[in-house]
C-alpha cells in the first residue's frame, strides 16, 4: 500500500456507555441512505445520512446486543439482552415528527422515542447471545449451562405470536463457561459469539442484506476446500461461528435442517476450522486477487460479489486468513496464515478490494491482503496467481477508539467510505484514498548524504547511550523493588510473632573480659536469622545502651548511646555477633542498671533514594522526566529484644578464676608511674590506703533485706530448681543470669560473697525465718534475702535487682491464681502507718540538709542513713 489518506466528517452525537465494548455491544449498519446503530444501551437509532436527520429512536427493555436488517422485507431484527429477538417493521414507523437533534437524555428529546411493545418479541429466550437471519430462516446461538446450542427456526415475521413453533433443527457446540450473576438477571458476557452465513457461488445470493451484516459469498474453490463436498453438492449455505474461547467452527445449514426436531450429532454436523486461542471478534470475507476483467480494467470496482479470502480476527490481534492456493504439485489446497496485528481489537470490517480495517483504543488501521506486486497470470485455473502476503503492515488512519465500523460502497471519486461510531458516541464518515502515492523526496548530493549519515550515526550513538543509562536506572529500581519486597516479608514475619519464637531473633549475654589492662563488662548481641529471607542492603542492627543516673547525683539523668551496625548479606540460617563494652568507665564507675534495646532498621532513603537518584552525573539529563520523589519517612524500625543488666549479673566471684592473673581486680583509672612504683615497693602485709579501703575499715556495712513467702518461692522454683534446699535454690535463681553462676552451682550455698564492678564486696545471704504476728493462723514460713556491702550505692543496686526479679515472679504467680493466707489487718495498718511516719521524717531531713552548714549536715546525714536502714528492712513479707 503506497499510502493512505483520509478525510473525516462529523455527522451526529449519540450517548455511549462508559467502558466501551466491555460495557456495551455497539453495532452499526447502513442500507442505502439509512443508518441503523446501537451504542450498547437499550436504544436503537435510525439516522438519515442524506438528510442529516435522526428519524427515530426505538427503546428496548434491556441492552441491545445485535442488529440485522432484512432490507427486502423492510424488517429489523434486534437481539435484546436476557430477553430475546424482536422484529420491527420499518414501514409502520410514522416519521412525521422526525427532525435533526442531539442525543441528550437529560433533556426532553425532540424526536419520537418508540417504546418497543413486548409483543414484538418473536423469539423469547434469555440465553440467546447471537443470531443471523436469512430470507426464510433464523439461526440462533444460545448459551446453555455447559454448552453452546445452535438452533434453526423458520424466519418469524413482525406481528406473529411469540411461540417456539417452526424450529427446524439444533446442534450442540463446544463447552462454555456460563456467566455469573443472580439467576433472575445473569451478568452479561464480556465477549459475545459471532455468527455469519456463507453462501456458495451458484446458490441464491443473499439479496436484501446490506454489506457488513454477516452474509457473504465465497468462490467455489475456497468454499469446497473449507466446507467439503457435501456442502458444495447441496448448494447449502454454511453458518460460521466464532466463539469467545477462540474456536472457529462451521455447520452446513441443509444438514442441520435434516436433523429435524431431534438434536443433531455434533461430530457429524459441526466442523472446527481453527482455534485462535483468544475471543473471536470478527469474521469476514474479501477479494485478495482481482478478476481477469478487473485486472484488464473492464470490470467496475464493486461489481463482483464473490470473495476468495476468509478472515477471522481475535481480541488481542491474532488474525487468520484462509485462501485457495496452488501447491507445487499443481493441486488446489487451502492456505492458512496467521498474522499478529496491534490489539486489543474493538471492531473490524472488510471491503471487497482486499482491505481489512480494525480498530484499537489508540488507532484505526487498515491492512492490505492483496498481492498487487504480483503479475496477473491467466494460464492458472480460476485466475489464481499466488498465495497470501507473508506479513501484514497496518497503516494508520489517525482515528482512535472506533467501537463500530461499516464499509459503504465506493464513492464516485473512487475512494472508499467508512462509517464509524467513536467511543464518545460520535457518528463519523471517513473517506479513504488508499491508492494515493506518498511524495518521494528528491535525490540528495553525495556530500550531503555523507553529512546526513554522520548526523544519523551521532543520533544513534546518543540514543544508545541514553538507552544504556535508562537501562541502568531501571535495573537499580528493580533491585530496590526486590529489596522492598524482602523488607515487607521480614516486617510481616516479625510483626506476626510479637512474642515467643521469632524467625529473626537477637539475644544479649554479658561477661567480664580484660581490655587495655582493665577489667571490662562486655555485652554480646547475637543476631540470628532463622527465616527464609535475607537481610541485605538497607538493613542496620541498632543497639541502644541506656545507663542509670549516678547514685551520688540525685538530679542527674542517665546517658544513652546508640550503636549502628550495618547488616550485610545475612542469609537464612546465618548469625552475627556484636560485642560492646558496658564499663566501668576510666573513673571505675559503672552506673547500673543498664538497659539494652536492639532493633532492626530498614533505611528507605538508602534503598529507594539510591534507586531514584542517578549514580552518574551524566545520567541526570536523561532522568529529568522521571518522577524522583524520595520517601518522606526515613525508614522502618522493627524491635527485636530488650534486656536490663543489673548488679546481680555483674558480680564476680573469686572462685571463678582459673589462673591468678585472671582474678578479679580493682578497676580504676590508669595510675601514674610514680604511684605504681610506690605501691610495688609497699611492704607485704601492710594495709592498703585509699577512700574505698578506709570506708570498708571504719564505716559499718550497709544492709538491706527482703522477705518472701516460702510457699511462693517453692511454687515459682518448683520446675527449674527442684531437688535443692530452698535457700540454695533461691540463691541460684537470683544469680541465674550471671556468667559466673557455675561457682554457685558447684556446691550447695546459702550465702556468697561477690565483687562489684568497682571492687567492693557484696554479700548475699539467704536463710529461712518464721514471721509471727502477721497471720492469725500462726507463723508464716518465709525466706529472707539479705544484701550487705561497704558501698551504699552497690548495696542499693543489688537490692533493686533483687526486687525487680521478685516483682516479676509475683506477677507471674498472681496470674496463675494463687491466693495469700489470712492476715491481721490491724497489724498491717500499724506497719503502714510507721512507714508513712518514716517517709515524712526522710522528707523533713532532706529539706533540712539544704539549709544547714557542713558540720550540722553530718548529723542529719547519719539520721537519714538510720531511717533508710529501717525502710530497707521492713517487717512485711511478700506473699
Amino acid at each position: 500500500m503506497a499510502g493512505a489518506s483520509s478525510r473525516v466528517h462529523y455527522l451526529s452525537d449519540f450517548c455511549c456507555p462508559l467502558g466501551g465494548r466491555a460495557a456495551g455491544k455497539p453495532f452499526l449498519l447502513r442500507h442505502e441512505a439509512e443508518v441503523f446503530l446501537s451504542t450498547g444501551r437499550e436504544f436503537v437509532y435510525v439516522y438519515d445520512q442524506e438528510g442529516g436527520l435522526l428519524t427515530a429512536v426505538y427503546q428496548f427493555p434491556d441492552q441491545v446486543w445485535h442488529l440485522q436488517l432484512l432490507a427486502i422485507r423492510r424488517a429489523l431484527y434486534v437481539l435484546c439482552a436476557r430477553t430475546g429477538i424482536y422484529c420491527l417493521s420499518l414501514d409502520s414507523l410514522d416519521r412525521s415528527g422526525s427532525q435533526a437533534c442531539e442525543d441528550k437524555e437529560e433533556a426532553a428529546p425532540p424526536y419520537p422515542v418508540i417504546h418497543v411493545d413486548p409483543d414484538a418479541c418473536v423469539l423469547p429466550d434469555a440465553a440467546l447471545c447471537a443470531f443471523t437471519v436469512l430470507d426464510d430462516m433464523l439461526v440462533t446461538l444460545a448459551q446453555g449451562p455447559t454448552q453452546w446450542k445452535m438452533q434453526l427456526f423458520e424466519r418469524p415475521c413482525a406481528g406473529e405470536e411469540p411461540l417456539p413453533r417452526g424450529q427446524v433443527g439444533e446442534v450442540e457446540l463446544s463447552t462454555c463457561t456460563p456467566p455469573g450473576g443472580v439467576p433472575e438477571k445473569p451478568a452479561a458476557p464480556r465477549f459475545l459469539p459471532v455468527l455469519c452465513c456463507v453462501f456458495p457461488p451458484d446458490s441464491r445470493a443473499p439479496h436484501g442484506h446490506p454489506q457488513g451484516c454477516g452474509c457473504f459469498t465465497l468462490e467455489e474453490a475456497l468454499f469446497g476446500l473449507l466446507f467439503g463436498v457435501d456442502a458444495t453438492l447441496l448448494q447449502s449455505p454454511v453458518i460460521l461461528c466464532g466463539l469467545p474461547d477462540g474456536q472457529l467452527c462451521c455447520v452446513v445449514l441443509k444438514a442441520l435442517v435434516t436433523s429435524g426436531l431431534a438434536p443433531g450429532d455434533p461430530k457429524v454436523l459441526v466442523k472446527i476450522l481453527h482455534h485462535l486461542e483468544e475471543p473471536v471478534i470478527f469474521i469476514g470475507a474479501l477479494r485478495a486477487e482481482p478478476h481477469e476483467e478487473e485486472a484488464a480494467g473492464e470490470l467496475l470496482p464493486g461489481q463482483h460479489e464473490h470473495s476468495d479470502c476468509l478472515v477471522a480476527l481475535g481480541h488481542q490481534g491474532r488474525t487468520l486468513a484462509i485462501k485457495a492456493s496452488w501447491s507445487e504439485s499443481g493441486n488446489l489446497v487451502p492456505e492458512l496464515r496467521e498474522y499478529c496485528l496491534p490489539g486489543p481489537v474493538l471492531c473490524a470490517a472488510c471491503d471487497r478490494d482486499g482491505h481489512m480495517y480494525h480498530s484499537t483504543p489508540s488507532d484505526l488501521c487498515v491492512v492490505d491482503l492483496t498481492r498487487r506486486e504480483s503479475p496477473w497470470n491467466p494460464e492458472k485455473p480460476d485466475g489464481a496467481i499466488g498465495g497470501l502476503p507473508s506479513v501484514l503492515c497496518p497503516a494508520s488512519l489517525n482515528i482512535c477508539s472506533a467501537l463500530a465500523l461499516c464499509v459503504t460502497a465506493r464513492a464516485p471519486t473512487g475512494s472508499t467510505e467508512l462509517l464509524a461510531l467513536s467511543s464518545k458516541g460520535r457518528l463519523i464518515t471517513c473517506s479513504l484514498d488508499l491508492n494515493s502515492e506518498a511524495p518521494v523526496p528528491a535525490k540528495m548530493a553525495m556530500a550531503n548524504a555523507g553529512q546526513k549519515i554522520k548526523e544519523l550515526l551521532l543520533d544513534i550513538g546518543d540514543v544508545s547511550e541514553r538507552v544504556s543509562f535508562l537501562k541502568k536506572a531501571v535495573d537499580q529500581r528493580n533491585k530496590a523493588i526486590t529489596s522492598l519486597n524482602e523488607a515487607m516479608n521480614v516486617s510481616c514475619a516479625l510483626l506476626s510473632h510479637p512474642e515467643g519464637d521469632r524467625p529473626i531473633a537477637c539475644t544479649i549475654t554479658t561477661s567480664w573480659s580484660r581490655l587495655e589492662l582493665r577489667d571490662m563488662l562486655m555485652a554480646t548481641c547475637t543476631l540470628e536469622n532463622s527465616s527464609s529471607f535475607s537481610l541485605d542492603q538497607g538493613w542496620t542492627l541498632c543497639i541502644q545502651v541506656l545507663t542509670s543516673s549516678s547514685a551520688l547525683d540525685l538530679d542527674g539523668t542517665g546517658s544513652a548511646f546508640t550503636y549502628t551496625i550495618p547488616v550485610d548479606r545475612l542469609g537464612p540460617g546465618s548469625r552475627r555477633e556484636v560485642t560492646l563494652p558496658l564499663g566501668p568507665s576510666e573513673s571505675g564507675v559503672l552506673d547500673l542498671p543498664v538497659t539494652m534495646s536492639c532493633w532492626l532498621f530498614y533505611s528507605l532513603r538508602e534503598v529507594v533514594g539510591a534507586a531514584l537518584a542517578p549514580s552518574d552525573p551524566l545520567e541526570a539529563p536523561y532522568l529529568e522526566q522521571l518522577p524522583l520523589s524520595l520517601p518522606k519517612q526515613e525508614g522502618v524500625c522493627l524491635p527485636l529484644c530488650k534486656r536490663t543488666v543489673d548488679m546481680l549479673q555483674c558480680l564476680r566471684f573469686a572462685g571463678a578464676a582459673t589462673h591468678p592473673a585472671q582474678a578479679p581486680r580493682m578497676p580504676g583509672p590508669a595510675c601514674e608511674p610514680v604511684e605504681t612504683f610506690l605501691k610495688t615497693c609497699q611492704a607485704p602485709g601492710s594495709e592498703p590506703t585509699g577512700a574505698a579501703s578506709l570506708r570498708a575499715k571504719y564505716l559499718p556495712p550497709s544492709t538491706a533485706s527482703i522477705r518472701v513467702s516460702a510457699g511462693l518461692l517453692r511454687a515459682a522454683l518448683e520446675d527449674s530448681h527442684s531437688g535443692f534446699h530452698l535457700c540454695s535454690a533461691t540463691l541460684r535463681w537470683l544469680l541465674a543470669e550471671n556468667a559466673a553462676v557455675d561457682v554457685v552451682r558447684a556446691q550447695t550455698l546459702s550465702s556468697i560473697q561477690g565483687i562489684a564492678p568497682d571492687g567492693t564486696d557484696v554479700n548475699l545471704t539467704v536463710h529461712e525465718v518464721a514471721v509471727t504476728d502477721l497471720s492469725p493462723a500462726g507463723p508464716i514460713q518465709a525466706v529472707e534475702i539479705q544484701v550487705e556491702s561497704s558501698s551504699l550505692a552497690n548495696m542499693c543496686r543489688a537490692h533493686h535487682a533483687i526486687i525487680r526479679r521478685i516483682q516479676t515472679m509475683v506477677t507471674e504467680q498472681a496470674a496463675l491464681g494463687s491466693s495469700p493466707p489470712d492476715l491481721r489487718m490491724q497489724y498491717l495498718q500499724q506497719i503502714h502507718a510507721n512507714h508513712q511516719e518514716l517517709l515524712r521524717e526522710v522528707q523533713a531531713l532532706r529539706d533540712q540538709l539544704c539549709t544547714e552548714d557542713e558540720l550540722s549536715s553530718c548529723s542529719t546525714a547519719q539520721k537519714l542513713l538510720h531511717i533508710y536502714k529501717q525502710l530497707r528492712n521492713p517487717s512485711l513479707v511478700l506473699l
